[in-house]
Parts: structure tokens; sequence; C-alpha cells
């Protein structure tokens, strides 16, 4: 499973959602009022006895259940208690999945939750959340535009009616132009490019169209949103990494793109797009430990020697030499691997390390960023050791344009000091106290 690596941490109060939010779309009334109907009556008529006794599911069901049948039921556990039981029912009539994930254990429910999806397409369009008591806390509900793709994300309470607040999931670009400046192309969940901040930075052409590009559904928005564990709830770790680069590097063309995670092969082409826009430096805040899925992107990056690819060591508190993260354990010369330390110099709490494999330590804990909605906080971990990095790469390069990618790379080691740390080296160059220190 590939994702972005990091931790990441509100520590102020929050402007609304909605004020980056488009307006609703109508709703589905075939779809999600039908799977509207479906919710509100499951956690009753299912929870708990018959989720916690499955063979009783899929009989005697009446009203908007009717017609569902068992298909599968899986449990995940130590022997024979489940710490997690996976539900599915299908009704073939109506076209409709209802999904039911339930944690806990056969004597009591912790957390329920109930999903329906198109059962021919499995495009899901609505759930609610339950606790152990199956009451019903809140809803989601994804809505699509006529062409299929996902539009907004609705908030509902309980009740599965009221709004709270709407996500806009691939809003238009804004209008601009290109900034000027050194390139970076950074490759994550995406960005909120609709946020000042960021699209001031953003890359365009001529045309003053944005050169990003998102790989996950093949178009030209790269908004925000790692939907690789949930489609109702995605991560939104782009756009305070990328929040945290632009800071440090306020003169760079910022060029997003969010990647591949359903064909980690397509990573090949998010190098192809960075270096056709003119990148020089690379920010990737993410890894995984299959091997397999960065082969396109080791590949890639080898045949473009003019980039230097700035990656995450990860946040398992782990040694990657002996249990390998990849991006980070590849063996590429235009790559610099970094982890976090805290302000004194010592390895953060949880941050990866690795005596070979880990080239450098910045302080990256308690940081200021800026969220996906425009609201400040603090952000931690080896992902946020990353842009400041590839800002210090990118002030290097606008004051010298002609650096090579190896000279540029020694430029960044010759900053490092000995880590403060007693006992054997975990770092394979040193810590760099303060980045953002161009003296």
């Amino acid at each position: 499973m590939t994702m972005p690596a990091g931790q990441y941490g509100l520590a102020t109060a929050f402007a609304c959602l909605l004020a980056i939010a488009a307006p609703a779309l109508a709703a589905d009334d075939s779809a999600e009022g039908m799977a509207r109907s479906v919710l509100q009556q499951a956690p009753a008529a299912l929870c708990p006895a018959r989720i916690l006794d499955p063979t009783s599911l899929g009989e005697g069901l009446a009203g908007a259940l009717s017609g569902f049948v068992l298909a599968n039921v899986e449990d995940r556990g130590r022997g024979n208690t489940w710490a997690r039981r996976e539900i599915r029912l299908e009704n073939a009539e109506t076209d409709q999945a209802l999904l039911i994930s339930a944690s806990g254990s056969p004597a009591a429910l912790r957390r329920v939750t109930f999903e329906v999806h198109r059962l021919t397409t499995e495009r899901p369009i609505m759930m609610a959340l339950a606790g152990g008591d199956c009451s019903v806390r809140h809803g989601r509900a994804i809505r699509y535009a006529a062409d299929g793709m996902a539009e907004e994300l609705v908030h509902f309470d309980g009740d599965l009616e009221s709004v709270q607040t709407v996500e806009p999931l691939n809003p238009p670009l804004p209008a601009g132009v290109d900034p000027g400046g050194v390139t970076v192309a950074h490759i994550d969940s995406g960005v909120n490019y609709l946020l000042p901040e960021i699209a001031a930075r953003l890359a365009r052409d001529a045309e003053s169209n944005a050169l990003g590009r998102d790989l996950w559904e093949n178009d030209a928005r790269p908004f925000d949103g790692d939907q690789g564990r949930s489609p109702f709830f995605p991560i939104r770790h782009g756009t305070p990494v990328a929040s945290l680069l632009v800071k440090e590097a306020p003169e760079i063309r910022l060029v997003p793109i969010r990647f591949p995670r359903p064909d980690m092969t397509r990573m090949a082409e998010a190098v192809e797009t960075a270096a056709a826009a003119g990148t020089r430096v690379v920010a990737m805040p993410m890894g995984s430990r299959r091997q397999d899925d960065w082969m396109a992107f080791a590949e890639a990056a080898a045949a473009h020697p003019e980039m230097l690819f700035i990656v995450s060591a990860g946040n398992d508190g782990r040694d990657i030499d002996s249990a390998p993260l990849y991006p980070a354990s590849l063996p590429l010369e235009n790559m610099i691997v970094v982890t976090s330390a805290d302000a004194f110099g010592r390895l953060a709490t949880g941050s990866n390390w690795g005596a070979a494999s880990v080239d450098l330590m910045v302080p990256a804990e308690n940081l200021e960023v800026i969220d996906y909605r425009g609201a400040r906080g603090t952000a931690s971990g080896s992902s946020y050791a990353v842009p400041r990095v590839a800002a210090l790469a990118a002030r290097l390069l606008q004051a010298n344009p002609d650096l090579t990618t190896s000279e540029l790379k020694q430029a960044i080691f010759a900053r490092a000091v000995p880590p403060l740390e007693r006992g054997a080296p975990r770092l394979a160059v040193g810590w760099i106290p303060n980045p953002t220190d161009d003296g």
C-alpha cells in the first residue's frame, strides 16, 4: 500500500470548509436517495444482532433492505476472535451493494460503518458511521458530475438529511499567470490549488494553463485527496506539505502531481510530467514497503539526472537499512533521503533512520503549515522534512542556476553537521540545524 508519510495535527480554530467549497450539485435522487433509505434503515435492522450473527443476514429483510442477499463475510483477527468483521450484501434489482464494517469483538461492537455502492460499477454513493450502540453519528455522500467524475463530498448529520458541509473534490483551477522562478515538482496526494498561497505559485504554460497533473483521475486537476483507505474519508496530505514548501521557497514555480495509487507503474508519467515542465527539484513525501511499486519510478528518475529528488524516510520508527522503505531505499544518485529531527538535533520519535539509506535529518516537528481548508495548524514527521530540504535546494538554484544536480546535492550536504545523538551513526551525512539559513 502506497501513501504519503507523515503526521498532521491541528493547533488552532479553523476556517469553515464551505469557504472554498463549490456550490452543491443536485443530489442524484435515483442513487443517493435510495442509498439514504437503505442507510436509515440498516442500523436498526442489522445492528448489532445480525452483524454479530451474520447467518441470519439476507433473510426476512423488509422496506429499503428488501431484496438484499448475503454475498460475503470476512473476519480479521487472531484465533477465533475477530477484531474487524466485513460483511457484503447485494441487491441486483436495485444495483446496490451494502458494505458493513464492524470493529470490536463478538462480545461488543465499538464502531460500525455502512456504505452503499453501485453493484455493477462499485461506485461509492453514501455511507453512515455508527457507534457501538448502533446509533448513526455522521454520514457522507459523494456526488458526481454528468461525466462520472466525483465532484463533491457532502457531510450530513446523523439523520443523513441535514447537510453540515460540502467539500469540493475536483474544482476548476483558478486563473493566473506563471510566477517564474526555479521549478519544483511536488508528487503527493495533490494540493488545494484554490488557496491563494498555492495558486500564486502554480507553474503555467504560455497560455496560462497550470502544468500540474492528476495521475489518479487522469486530468489536469490534481486536487488534494488520497482515497486509498476510503473514498469517503480522503487523506489531505499534500496541501500542508506544499504550504511549507512555498513558505520557505516563496519564489518557486510549483508543479503539483497527484500520485497514481491505483497503478503505480504510472509513476514514470509523474517523472516525465515534472521533466516536461523544466523541473530541477522534486519533493516526494511518500513511500511504501512494496519495491515493485517503485520500479517504474526508479527507471524514470535515473533517466533524468537533471532533477534532484527529495524523498522521505518514513515514520515507522525503524532502521530502513534492515527493513527497506521505497523509494527511500533505492540506489539513485540524484536522490536525497531525509528524516525528521527535533529542535535539539535528535531523531524525532517515530521517524525512520538508516546509516546507509538516510542522508539527512532536519527539524520537522511542530511546524506551522496551512491545511487544505486554508486553516493554520502544526505538522510533524519526515514528510515535512522533505519540503524544507526541497526549499533549500530551490533557493540554492535560484542563487546559482548553473549548478549541476551533483553540485546541488553536495552544496546541501555541505550544510550538515554531526548529530548531537550518541551511539552508532544513524545517518549517512548528518543534521542541518536550520535549513532556512542561507548565510
